[in-house]
């Protein structure tokens, strides 16, 4: 297993603060009749990443993109490309999305998969390697990876759909978790997805989160680039 130390990490994914708030912009949002177009939108309005999600349609109750449209996607952008695999066995196609153009790689912890053989198996291929877990989880569930996480994704709707609410209740699990990783004197970004907008985003970076995804906040908004400045700038 590759261990990658701070400055490694900072190299090779270009980023030397790793506590700066980022923009992950929700395909899930865009107009996908004219998605190189929004590609172009994204990259001109400087959002940070492109959050991916994939799903199976047994892990959660919809299906969304696969690997050919990510391997599409790659060749169309530079674009840091953040794939969330809500799929029930996410080891069986780890590197299949990383060989596709994924450059950080977020499972479930409730997924079918043994979590430390999925989290080696992210690093073996050389991305960024993150743990999501469902408003139904503990903070706690996750303290013993945060070693060998480059980020936690808290999910702060119930995955499986785009345009939910905000629920204010996970405001408590990121504080929690970006405690631990305090304590262990880590310095893994706390990613937030689910009703994140100018509002919420506020609150959400209080708590300790720095990695914001957005869809329809973004996606609508009549000056992107300003909608993403609102979300990235410091409480």
């Amino acid at each position: 297993m590759k261990i990658y130390n701070d400055t490694a990490l900072a190299v090779l994914f270009g980023r030397s603060d790793f506590m700066k708030n980022l923009v992950s912009a929700s395909v899930l949002s865009a107009d996908m009749l004219n998605l190189e177009n929004e590609l172009r939108k994204m990259e001109k309005s400087g959002i940070d990443m492109l959050h991916f999600d994939v799903m199976d349609g047994v892990f959660v109750n919809n299906i969304s993109f696969g690997l050919p449209v990510l391997a599409g996607i790659k060749k169309a952008t530079d674009m840091t490309l953040d794939v969330h695999l809500m799929i029930t066995d996410p080891l069986k196609y780890v590197k299949r999305f990383a060989d596709s153009g994924a450059d950080i790689i977020s499972f479930h912890i409730e997924s079918e998969s043994d979590t430390m053989e999925t989290i080696n198996a992210i690093r073996e291929c050389g991305v960024k390697t993150a743990l999501a877990v469902k408003p139904g989880t503990p903070a706690e569930a996750v303290y013993e990876y945060l070693p060998y996480l480059d980020m936690v994704l808290v999910m702060t709707v119930e995955p499986g759909f785009g345009g939910q609410s905000f629920m204010s209740d996970m405001t408590e699990k990121v504080r929690l978790i970006r405690k631990k990783i305090t304590e262990l004197g880590l310095s893994t970004d706390i990613e937030v997805d689910g009703g994140i907008d100018a509002v919420t985003s506020a609150v959400i970076k209080e708590a300790g989160a720095n990695v914001l995804v957005s869809g329809s906040y973004l996606f609508k908004a009549p000056d992107m680039a300003q909608a993403a400045e609102k979300l990235r700038e410091d409480i």
